[in-house]
């Protein structure tokens, strides 16, 4: 699992490397002489097919402020710093700008990291992450259509044992359900703009993305709230042992019929399931608190500074990450880290929602009633069924979870 948690965040520092790379890297230089310095029609249609524009003939012309003294009654700059000239050194981080407090991130006024940003947004984040849930929902067809739905192989014992208990299961739809709904309004904010509105119009499409981001922002609270009821609950029972490599190499008895390898009260898939919850949720969490409060929780100049004092973007060919970053910034890095997180989530559950429904027979009881059929336990969940024979052989009165003879 930290290994997987390292995989994420390296390739995250990939994107974050792009993002902050100078897009005028390995360019010609373009002939402006026709434009007097200024931009070129072939400027503007590179920026139309989303190809790299040489930025350097704006940046690293913003005049000399030191050489207006004397000229401020005439016009044009002669050498000293125009109104455009002023702006440009603001967006690009050169003008000389002091402030009494808030640090070096203070005195950028103007960043146009923002487009960047968007680019990526629309780009990359959409793109890929839609690839990620369509295949992900296209395997779990064809599966189903290989495989069919896992059925109950033995012969039905009339009797039920339950699985999980009332506040077992309050937590876990509490954490789903919210999920749910976090998932849903968190792809109408992504996607409403391209793929919404082109049906429904922005008129229609104006109080849906209002009420999704409402929605989203305080359900969240009663995720993060399931998250640490299922961790306390469940973390004990969760923890890998040997009885999880006999489940690995049969492959959870889910590609052949009939096979039913050993498993405590969770297998290894449902492990999988559970640390992929908890460890992606915490840091969904987190991207989601520093995007709910950005001055107070930043989260992300501290954690590169961190990552190049470990070395570890040097270590993949990427050169240091930034560690000095305004709100603004620390916001678009969370928003996509946290969009990253979410569809690696999204797609985890609903892997998790197939087995748990139409995947697999009498799997769906042990979180609606709470009680499964006998036989189903002894198939998925023989040793937990044996560990609950046990407790009742070794307790003076049987209760309701009492398992008949065979």
């Amino acid at each position: 699992m930290k290994r997987l948690a390292l995989a994420v965040v390296l390739l995250f520092a990939f994107l974050v490397q792009g993002i902050a790379q100078d897009q005028t890297q390995g360019q010609q230089p373009v002939d402006r002489s026709a434009t007097g310095g200024a931009q070129t029609l072939e400027d503007i249609m590179k920026r139309q097919r989303g190809e790299k524009v040489d930025t350097g003939f704006r940046r690293n012309e913003t005049g000399d402020p030191n050489s207006a003294a004397g000229i401020s009654s005439q016009l044009g700059t002669l050498g000293g710093a125009s109104d455009p000239e002023l702006w440009r050194a603001l967006r690009y981080g050169s003008a000389d700008i002091t402030v009494s407090s808030g640090g070096k991130e203070a005195t950028v006024l103007m960043q146009d990291g923002g487009m960047r940003w968007l680019a990526w947004r629309k780009g990359p984040l959409a793109t890929y992450g839609a690839y990620l849930l369509a295949g992900t929902l296209v395997f779990l067809v064809l599966f189903f259509l290989l495989r069919g739905r896992i059925r109950i192989d033995g012969e039905k014992t009339g009797h039920t044992i339950t699985r999980f208990k009332a506040i077992e299961r309050f937590g876990h739809w509490l954490l789903a359900g919210s999920f749910i709904l976090l998932a849903i309004t968190g792809l109408i904010t992504l996607f409403g703009r391209f793929a919404i509105i082109p049906l429904i119009g922005k008129d229609a499409f104006g109080p849906v993305a209002f009420a999704s981001k409402w929605v989203h922002n305080n359900v969240s609270w009663a995720f993060m709230l399931g998250l640490v009821m299922v961790f306390v609950m469940w973390v004990a029972h969760n923890i890998p042992n040997k009885t999880d490599l006999k489940w690995i190499a049969v492959g959870g008895g889910l590609l052949k019929k009939g096979v039913h390898p050993p498993a405590r009260k969770f297998n290894f898939g449902q492990k999988l399931v559970f640390w992929g919850v908890i460890v992606l949720g915490v840091s969904i969490s987190a991207s989601g608190i520093s995007l709910l409060f950005p001055f107070e929780f930043p989260m992300f100049a501290v954690t590169f500074e961190k990552l190049n004092a470990l070395g570890l973007p040097q270590l993949v060919g990427l050169g240091p990450l930034p560690t000095e970053l305004a709100p603004h910034e620390e916001m678009q890095y969370a928003q996509l880290w946290h969009s990253i997180v979410a569809f690696l989530m999204i797609a985890m559950i609903l892997a998790h929602i197939y087995i748990g429904s139409v995947g697999m027979e009498g799997a769906y009881d042990a979180m609606g009633s709470g009680e499964v059929e006998l036989q189903w336990a002894r198939e998925h969940h023989g040793l937990w069924v044996k560990e609950v024979e046990e407790a009742q052989r070794s307790s003076k009165a049987p209760d309701k979870n009492t398992v008949p003879a065979e």
